[in-house]
């Protein structure tokens, strides 16, 4: 009862701020990322060392923040000419391929003048920090970032290239109501599937890696994100069909759920409960944060590729 008390004490302070900067987004939200990035990359490389190997924790780091940034490149791009008028800047795709090809390059160096033992697993543990958490974390950025003018199918959607300040008001809604949305879809989603597992579970879901998970609790899970975007979809998100509203949604509750399982693998198997105590009662940010790492490159590409391709 004190943990569960810890818990929600927790969650409530928490929960109300991490809304209200995905309300905002911008740079409030990428500085939000960032830090998310910063720790669980930092607990990540603790899960690693227990294995025996010794990840770059500075260029794990160094690159992930870059990868933020480069989905922010139109916001950027646009306040640079603001600032100091127009300047040669690499599109986003291309911007990508640097960070990715030269960070690569750099992993490689790095580990080649540091002459620390088994190069091949600190090679391998730094570059799939990067992309799963680094990489992946930085599309939460992109997905507040399609719901700016410079993004947004503007014209297609509003019929016109130029916005009134009520087109405006609505797009800035559309972008924070969806990343509020897809946030609640996985809280929804964890707490439907704990207590529809503990009530209705028999059938082991994945034992090898979580014991206590049943697939009643992991169905569960998946309905509540179902019907928590589709009562987003009625609340906010008009733009969404519903068959875009429920595929989203099943992204979230699958996704959400593999995502767990897969950061419990890398807990068992370095031997450990948690990845930290950073947050009473709930273990670390790398724990709190792994469905959202797994979920956002998903919807990310939905949103970008399919509802405003």
């Amino acid at each position: 009862m004190s943990d569960t008390r810890t818990r929600v004490l927790f969650a409530l302070f928490a929960i109300p701020a991490v809304v209200a900067m995905a309300w905002f987004g911008g740079y409030a939200w990428m500085l939000f990322i960032a830090a998310v990035q910063v720790a669980a990359i930092v607990e990540y490389g603790r899960l690693v060392r227990a294995k025996g190997a010794t990840p770059q924790r500075g260029t794990m780091i160094a690159l992930s923040l870059l990868l933020l940034v480069v989905f922010m490149h139109e916001r950027l791009a646009a306040d640079a000419v603001l600032l100091f008028g127009p300047l040669a800047w690499p599109l986003q795709w291309q911007a990508l391929l640097w960070v990715l090809l030269l960070g690569v390059m750099l992993a490689l160096l790095v580990e080649l003048f540091r002459g620390a033992d088994a190069p091949l697993l600190n090679l391998g543990s730094t570059l799939l920090g990067v992309m799963y958490i680094g990489l992946f974390l930085a599309t939460t950025v992109g997905i507040r970032e399609i719901f700016t003018v410079v993004e947004f199918p503007v014209g297609r959607v509003f019929g016109t290239a130029t916005l009134n300040t009520a087109q405006l008001a609505q797009l800035e809604r559309w972008g924070g109501g969806t990343m509020i949305a897809v946030l609640a879809g996985i809280w929804m989603c964890d707490t439907a599937a704990y207590f529809g597992g503990r009530a209705m579970g028999r059938h082991k879901l994945f034992p090898r890696v979580s014991p206590k998970k049943t697939w009643e609790g992991a169905i569960w899970g998946a309905v509540a994100a179902v019907g928590s975007m589709l009562a987003a979809r009625a609340i906010a998100l008009d733009y969404l069909g519903v068959v875009d509203a429920v595929l989203l949604g099943l992204m979230i509750g699958v996704l959400g759920q593999l995502g767990d399982l897969t950061e419990s693998l890398l807990k068992r198997d370095a031997g450990v409960k948690d990845s930290s105590g950073m947050l009473p009662g709930h273990g670390g940010v790398f724990d709190r944060f792994d469905s959202l790492i797994f979920v956002s490159p998903a919807v990310f590409l939905y949103l970008d590729f399919i509802v405003f391709a």
